[in-house]
């Protein structure tokens, strides 16, 4: 900012500290008014350091007249000492408006930082939000300052004489306790405020309103009953079943295809009026083509047991019926062949037969020989990815079809096929790919997608390409477009697929109702002898990395292999503490079950991995007879050094005495393959190219082919003679030939045939010599370096590390005999009979074939021969372990997760295995977490998951089980990670005091000092460094760019330190992401997926708009305008607040309170009272009703008061309720005008319903428009009528935007209520 022409600057340019940032800022000389480039706080020199005043024109002073300042500036700037004659005008410079400042307030400055404040009007007492000191405006100073600031302000009447108190030359003065207040009378505003009172400075009241609004509304009901809207075939479903409530207010199109089995289902009842819905909307899809020329597809997303599979077979049956004899069914594993051939028994439809793929030959299906002509062929996804001889069974498959086929073509557990549009720097799975082909084979087939959780992420959908989400006629023209649209519009966009597939006849989802199942997150704390074990194995992985370093460096001759082994270092790692935790769990969970067996229930245990491999490893190292489990930490900890610890070369590789010197050394000069009569012909050939007389080589030498010359003729090298072959030595090292007599000395005794010159033995000599010191030396390095391995390879063993969970649950629960095994091992570890160490055997040993121990084994659980059942995801695909009402065990079934799967695909299909449908009683569900904050690593990956599939399967993020308090790994996460990492490298400060360091900087010196000690011994930290000199004793390193964000490898490697210094740094992590979420919020960023719109008052206010019509479905999008009323009358609040005094749970502080500050004239009041949880408290404001977040009780404190009047409650109440009715919380001059809602009690919400994605681009368009950020995003909103209780869900749009839309979209016409 250029500075005021009143005075000139000093000379030369000085130094100050900004008021805001507190940087140091360099001011060039002129200036007095600048703005700080970091903080862009507006600020002046202080007036010791302004510039003194020009000297005199002329003897006469001239009239004093107040300067024109640029911006409202203090008093002692406004007009110089009285002592001295004002400067002459200068002619005011235009200066913008500077940023950081508050044109509705009063600009001055503290007394003691010198910060220029933002004064409200009428304020005289007050805090410095930058120093913190206590401040009382000076009156006597502040008259000069009104009347500089502008003709547009209206100065208050004038005030009492001051009272007799010396003031010194800045208007604020430190607090002083026996001064008494100066009386200050409220102060006129400007007749023409800013348009920016809503963006800069308002009062923290329209701030909580704000973002309480942007919030949302209460969580309304997450299911409702579901029942078919438009169909009346069939029985009820025999259990109860439930749809989101996103999806129930879309309604799906008519029912027009004549479903040609009816009249069988109604004999028969058969299939339920779900399961016929289902048909019927699956075979009208059938019908259509979409613009590509591919027939449209059908997705069945019914949660597990729904009964998918018989809807399946009722399918099959229908197109039966139409003449298709031909249909795939593909799905997970090849056991389900048995369970669709009961479902198709059971629709009556036993003369379809079902062929088994991996039963066949490669062979043309329908050959003679195979003889297959009709049917249903029943594949599973690692089937269709095979391939003998050349020969692939999709080939195979569509040779069977034929290129007309349009019979069905069903993706059963259709999730499998994810990973086509794999994240980046991975590959598409080759399942996905082959997925992807079929279909593109097979263009008339007629395609069914069922999974209960194919879309658990917007990327899984791309293998469903009959759905005609992206494409030709479609907004978006491919895939990665449609991808990137979802991305871009967070969880409330993927909420709108699920409600768009359904409006257009493509989609169904219900689900059964999980009324009765319990949800419950257990923590599992480390037991004494876990916990020094734990930190035990922290300490040597921290010790076997330094060791790795070392030894790479000193042992290992080819660095490059180091990547593999740092590779191989961090998956063991990871698995070696996944495995920890989960023992960690294994006591909990043996309680559990206990406690289950005695209340006559029967326990499912649900785990992934069952360390099968470690155990098959001891099995090879020591035997079927072991003293104790195998401890599978400890073998995969040996595996990894065993294999991987970098060792010199072996001594005993080199080949001593096989080879003779001599032949080393005319490998040396001629290479390591010639012999002795190919090296003559080798130099022969060498002459004749240098003898120019020739133009020719000779023809090579051969063993049977020599000269006689040359073998009888040779020249003495010394002196050049030529004699005879059997008078010359001849060097079998150099191929020298000398004469005896011609050395020095001359040689006298015997000549053999390996006989050396002089010069060359003395070399032979020298070699061995320095090969003996090599070997030796080699040999002592090798030694150490396999001592070392060694010692480390004991120091595992003599390790406390835990037993196999798998094996240790089995045998505290009673043994093989009383726990029913279904998973994916062929063979397990049981105890001896007499208690003596436990023994090896495979689980097949009862006369039951392997491939059928699982269904064995789930029949006697089934049967109540054992009322224990351990589950992994290899065997237990498709088994139904439910209470089911036709088994002879109807216990209730208590469902224990040991492990969480990795992916809320997994998740969803374990939890389906014990609650389906025909059960006595829903399951209880217990996940299990220790008190380790890395361990929740694993429930960030399913919450992720699980938060993003319910919005897509179930068109409602809350529909699956709430780990959202576990979902780390998002972009809120990795902002906060980073955040950490800077304050932890100290080069930011921290957002959050760290846990246990209060605000003491040694405490807090140590905290960084421990933190980064710990990052460097999980490899966070890379090249870490200790200073000397100044800095001694201070680690320094360097973060990758790519870890600062990298949520996963954070909580992974964390998992790998003591547990108290994970458990601080996970504390400090999450409480930083606290902030992170907290500040997203209030800038209106937060995705908060659907808006539940609440009011006392929600009614349609005029016709709906028809914007846009599907011309495949007929389905349209349509623009609802509401009116609403969320006000609470003064009446409903204090009767409110009646029945809670009648509450003996109530609070002392609950009751009305109003703002300690004035707002727009007035303070505000609101009602609090304690929520749900202790020191949370519920808010109701007169205009807008009740909050959608509680409000903690400190911040309620020190916003509001608590106020005991009735009569001021009452009055101050009303006047709030009858304002807001036409007024928004930030004035008259609100920027946005009647569009704002902020705070008004009645206003008009607009929802654009029914389909959304044909528009998506032109709503993207008017959206990118509107001013406030919370407009900008595409966010969904659901409310409820109260005059006739209908259910709308959609976009809502901002009432700015709604001309812009309807422009976009040429809306066509109006259509009646």
């Amino acid at each position: 900012m250029a500075g005021r022409g009143a005075s000139p600057a000093p000379a030369a340019g000085v130094q100050v500290r900004c008021a805001g940032c507190r940087g140091v800022l360099a001011v060039a000389p002129g200036m007095t008014e600048f703005i700080c480039p970091k903080c862009r706080m507006a600020q002046r020199l202080p007036p010791e350091l302004m510039p003194p005043s020009p000297p005199k024109a002329s003897p006469t002073p001239p009239p004093p007249a107040p300067p024109l300042p640029p911006l409202p500036a203090p008093p002692e700037a406004a007009a110089p000492p009285q002592h001295q004659p004002a400067p002459p005008p200068a002619p005011r410079r235009s200066v913008p408006r500077a940023q950081g400042v508050d044109p509705t307030k009063i600009q001055l400055p503290c007394a003691l930082c010198k910060a220029v404040l933002n004064v409200p009007h009428g304020l005289t007492r007050f805090r410095c939000p930058q120093c913190g000191v206590d401040l009382a405006v000076d009156v006597s100073k502040l008259r000069h300052f009104f009347a500089s600031a502008g003709p547009g302000f209206v100065p208050p009447p004038p005030l009492p004489p001051p009272p007799p108190v010396p003031m010194p030359h800045m208007p604020f003065l430190p607090m002083m306790p026996h001064l008494p207040p100066l009386p200050m009378p409220p102060m006129v505003p400007p007749p023409e405020l800013p348009e920016e009172i809503n963006e800069v400075g308002f009062e923290q009241v329209a701030v909580d309103v704000e973002r309480e609004e942007d919030e949302g509304g209460n969580v309304g009901e997450t299911f409702t009953d579901y029942r078919p809207p438009k169909l009346s075939l069939g029985l009820p479903h025999p259990d109860p079943v439930v749809e989101t409530s996103s999806l129930s207010a879309v309604q799906p199109p008519e029912p027009t295809y004549d479903l040609t089995i009816s009249g069988e289902l109604e004999e028969t009842n058969a299939l339920s009026c779900l399961q016929i819905e289902t048909i019927v909307y699956a075979c009208q899809r059938h019908l259509h083509h979409l613009p590509t020329g591919a027939r449209a597809g059908f997705f069945i997303g019914d949660g597990a047991g729904v009964g998918k599979g018989r809807t399946i077979a009722g399918l099959i049956w229908e197109n039966w019926q139409q003449g298709r004899r031909k249909a795939l069914w593909i799905s997970i594993g090849s056991d389900l062949k048995y369970d669709a051939r009961r479902d198709l028994d059971d629709v009556g439809a036993k003369c379809v037969e079902v062929h088994a793929l991996n039963k066949l030959p490669y062979s043309k299906l329908d050959s003679k020989a195979t003889g297959i002509t009709d049917g249903v062929v029943f594949v599973t996804y690692s089937s269709l990815i095979a391939s003998s001889e050349g020969r692939s069974r999709l080939q195979q498959l569509i040779q069977w079809c034929g290129s007309d086929f349009d019979g069905l073509l069903v993706f059963d557990e259709c999730h499998k096929a994810k990973n086509l549009i794999p994240e980046a720097g991975s590959q598409p799975t080759r399942t996905g790919k082959a997925v992807l082909e079929i279909q593109d084979m097979l263009p008339e087939a007629r395609v069914v997608y069922c999974s209960a959780t194919g879309a658990s992420e917007p990327r899984n959908l791309g293998y469903m390409i009959r759905l005609g989400l992206w494409g030709d006629g479609t907004s978006f023209q491919n895939f990665h477009h449609f991808l990137g649209a979802l991305e871009k519009g967070g969880v409330g966009a993927l909420e709108l697929v699920a409600m768009d597939m359904k409006a257009r006849g493509m989609y169904v989802c219900r689900t059964l109702s999980y009324k009765g199942a319990d949800f419950n997150v257990l923590e599992a704390p480390l037991e004494e002898r876990m916990m020094n074990m734990y930190r035990k194995a922290a300490a040597l992985w921290a010790e076997l990395r330094v060791e790795l370093l070392s030894a790479i460096e000193y042992y290992a001759e080819d660095k490059s292999n180091s990547a593999q082994i740092w590779r191989l270092y961090w998956a063991s790692h990871q698995r070696f503490f996944r495995h920890m935790c989960m023992s960690a769990k294994v006591p909990a969970v043996v309680r559990l079950a206990k406690e289950a067996l005695a209340e006559e229930k029967c326990v499912v245990i649900g785990l992934q991995s069952t360390g099968e491999a470690r155990t098959e490893e001891a099995i090879t190292k020591y035997g079927v007879e072991l003293e104790d489990f195998v401890s599978g930490p400890r073998e995969l900890l040996l595996k990894l050094v065993e294999d991987n610890y970098p060792l010199p070369p072996n001594p005993d590789s080199f080949q001593q005495g096989e080879e003779k010197v001599v032949e080393c050394q005319r490998k040396r000069h001629y290479g390591p393959d010639v012999s002795f009569k190919e090296r003559v012909s080798k130099l022969g050939k060498m002459e004749d190219a240098c003898d120019d007389a020739s133009d020719e080589y000779p023809p090579p030498e051969s063993d049977h082919e020599s000269t006689e010359s040359e073998e009888e003729f040779h020249t003495c090298q010394i002196c050049n003679t030529e004699e005879g072959k059997s008078l010359l030595l001849y060097c079998s090292v150099c191929a020298t030939r000398v004469h005896p007599r011609c050395l020095t000395p001359p040689w006298t005794g015997m000549v053999t045939d390996d006989w050396s010159c002089y010069g060359c033995k003395e070399k032979v000599e020298g070699y061995f010599k320095e090969r003996d010191a090599y070997l030796a030396e080699l040999s002592k390095r090798y030694d150490a370096a396999v001592a070392r391995k060694s010692k480390i390879l004991d120091i595992i063993r003599s390790l406390d590390l835990p037993n196999n969970p798998l094996d240790d649950i089995i045998d505290q629960l009673g043994g093989a005999d009383n726990v029913a095994e279904i998973t994916g091992r062929r063979g397990m570890l049981i105890r001896a009979s007499d208690g003596k160490g436990v023994i090896y055997q495979a689980r097949n040993k009862r006369e039951v074939a392997l491939d059928m121990i699982n269904m064995h084994e789930k029949q006697q659980f089934m049967d109540g021969e054992k009322h224990i059942a351990i589950i992994s995801e290899a065997g237990s695909a498709g088994v139904s372990l439910h209470a089911d009402r036709r088994a002879k065990n109807q216990r209730r079934r208590v469902h224990i997760t040991l492990e969480l799967p990795w992916s809320a695909d997994r998740a969803m299909q374990q939890f389906g295995r014990t609650h389906r449908s025909n059960q006595t009683s829903a399951p209880e569900y217990r996940l299990l977490f220790t008190n380790l904050g890395g361990e929740k690593r694993f429930a960030s990956i399913v919450a992720k998951r699980l938060e993003s599939l319910g919005a897509l399967t179930q068109g409602d993020r809350r529909a699956g089980p709430s780990l959202s308090a576990f979902n780390y790994d998002s972009n809120y996460g990795k902002k906060a990670l980073t955040m950490m990492y800077r304050a932890i490298m100290e080069q930011d400060a921290f957002p959050v005091v760290p846990l246990g360091c209060s605000e003491n900087q040694v405490a807090l010196q140590e905290f960084i000092t421990k933190a980064k000690a710990a990052l460097v011994a999980v490899g966070i930290i890379r090249d870490p460094l200790m200073c000397n000199g100044k800095n001694g004793g201070t680690l320094t390193g360097r973060i990758l760019d790519s870890d600062m964000h990298n949520v996963a490898r954070f909580l992974n490697r964390i998992l790998g330190l003591p547990p108290d210094v994970q458990n601080r740094l996970f504390d400090l992590f999450t409480s930083i992401l606290d902030i992170v979420v907290q500040n997203a919020r209030i800038e209106g960023q937060l995705d908060s997926g659907i808006v539940d719109i609440k009011a006392k008052y929600v009614e349609m206010k005029e016709s709906p708009k028809t914007v846009h019509v599907d011309s495949l479905s007929g389905a349209s999008t349509v623009l609802f305008t509401f009116t609403i009323d969320r006000g609470v009358t003064w009446e409903l609040a204090n009767i409110i607040f009646e029945e809670r005094l009648k509450d003996e749970a109530g609070s002392s502080s609950d009751g009305f309170y109003e703002s300690r500050r004035e707002w727009m004239g007035r303070r505000h009041f609101l009602l609090a009272f304690e929520g749900s949880i202790e020191g949370m408290y519920r808010v109701i404001r007169p205009a807008v009703g009740e909050a959608s977040r509680e409000m903690p009780l400190v911040e309620l404190k020190s916003k509001y008061r608590k106020v005991s009047s009735t009569e001021k409650i009452s009055k101050g109440w009303q006047e709030e309720y009858d304002a807001s009715s036409t007024q928004c919380m930030h004035g008259p001059k609100c920027k946005l005008g009647s569009n704002c809602t902020v705070g008004r009690r009645l206003q008009e919400i607009n929802i654009l319903g029914g389909l959304i994605l044909p528009v998506w681009g032109a709503v993207e368009k008017a959206l990118a428009k509107q001013v406030r950020l919370i407009h900008k995003r595409i966010r969904v909103g659901r409310l409820e009528t109260t005059n006739d209780n209908q259910r709308f869900v959609g976009l809502i749009i901002p009432n700015a935007a709604v001309e812009s839309v309807l422009e976009g979209l040429h809306w066509v016409q109006d259509i009646d209520d």
